[in-house]
């Protein structure tokens, strides 16, 4: 399957109507954990080089740059808590973060290009872009720093909670997680709504 390469290609589609923010998330699938989205506007003139997908990075070359977009983009974060997830579902959660996110800017977007198919409750015109985080520069970004974000709380968990290894998992449903929830039981900060989580409560384990 080609790849894609990101590019300003999408961007350039709204030249003209304002500042565009790009808007990601990242935590829908760990069993434990907030959601965490991220909007961000690129300065095209001090943007990083090598922006791409988060997923396609690694650990220490995401916080590079989001320690460099930091000092170079506007950018909001936005969270949906457990509870949320649970009370709304992964999906409404996350697009509850992402409209937090877009709040959070210290600017307001004219635009916002949002990855995936599913749209936030935006004020300003919103478009969707499947696999965004591949295609746009802007998403790219967005995508780098929710999963900096988000990781970054999950270690900070894993120092109250050491029996789930969520420093090195992020929450994920791994083999050592699974494990941990099978001897120590759940804690405040797994998704209730999860079915493996759901039926490891419904059993009273441990």
């Amino acid at each position: 399957m080609t790849g894609f390469i990101a590019s300003f290609e999408i961007e350039d589609e709204f030249d003209g109507q304002g500042l565009i923010a790009g808007v990601d998330e990242a935590g829908r699938g760990p069993w434990a954990g907030p959601v965490v989205a991220a909007a961000v506007i690129l300065d095209r003139a001090t943007m990083p080089e090598g922006l791409r997908d988060s997923k396609k990075l690694s650990e220490k070359r995401r916080e590079e740059l989001a320690v460099a977009l930091a000092k170079t983009a506007h950018i909001g974060v936005g969270v949906a808590e457990v509870e949320e997830i649970d009370r709304l579902n992964i999906a409404r959660a996350a697009m509850l973060a992402m409209a937090r996110a877009v709040q959070a800017l210290p600017v307001r977007p004219a635009i916002a290009i949002v990855d995936g198919n599913l749209k936030p409750d935006l004020s300003m015109p919103t478009h969707l872009v499947i696999k965004g985080d591949a295609k746009s520069f802007s998403i790219a970004a967005a995508s780098i720093i929710a999963k900096v974000t988000r990781d970054k709380m999950m270690r900070e968990l894993a120092l109250a909670h050491p029996h789930y290894q969520w420093e090195r998992n992020k929450g994920y449903g791994v083999p050592a997680h699974r494990a941990g929830l099978e001897a120590h039981g759940i804690t405040e900060h797994h998704r209730r709504s999860f079915a493996p989580v759901r039926v490891i409560l419904e059993q009273g384990q441990p």
